[in-house]
């Protein structure tokens, strides 16, 4: 979906718009692996405001997704928020180096980040392309771990038992033998 700056009034626009299933399944894919797989997704709805030759973006959607457990391998249904907030600045109001500065002088700037700047994109002054957004906005609030619960158990290391439904007759190991000169340390 693709918003035009001239569309954007004093007031601000807001913009309710479906999420399309191909990216989502397609930012999924790419970014996150197979194991997530989208189910659906609320519309995104996008509030759009000039602010200071700049536009200020606010998003929010929530999608739904499959996944497997991570600890017991269990499909499960997660219900991802996406909220977002972002400040876009046109590509012409950055004072770019001319062309007598050559790369080398730049170096010690390169490198830099501000934290100021964490949620600013660049634009082209004209149009703001939302599908790039909600892709990285997507990858960035998926879980690092998608859990059934969170005191799953996982599943037992020897036969494969799914400790949650039940335990498992295996014998426990001893200690790892690389670990075990760690039984003789004594601790005040």
């Amino acid at each position: 979906m693709v918003v035009t700056i001239d569309e954007i009034r004093d007031e601000g626009l807001t913009l309710q718009a479906p999420v399309s299933p191909d990216l989502l399944a397609e930012t999924l894919q790419e970014g996150a692996g197979p194991e997530f797989k989208p189910v659906s997704a609320t519309p995104l709805t996008a509030t759009f405001r000039k602010v200071s030759g700049g536009v200020l973006l606010k998003g929010d959607l929530t999608i739904r997704m499959a996944s497997p457990c991570t600890r017991c391998l269990t499909d499960i249904q997660l219900n991802l928020p996406v909220s977002f907030s972002l400040n876009f600045i046109p590509k012409s109001a950055l004072e770019l180096p001319s062309e007598d500065v050559k790369d080398d002088e730049l170096a010690p700037e390169a490198g830099t980040f501000d934290l100021e700047d964490a949620n600013q994109e660049l634009f082209d002054g004209k149009k703001i392309d939302l599908d790039p957004v909600v892709r990285e906005q997507v990858l960035l609030a998926l879980p690092m771990h998608a859990v059934c619960r969170d005191d799953c158990k996982g599943l037992c290391g020897m036969c494969g038992q799914n400790l949650n439904e039940a335990q498992c007759r295996c014998e426990p190991k001893g200690v790892d033998p690389r670990l075990e000169a760690l039984k003789n340390i004594k601790l005040n």
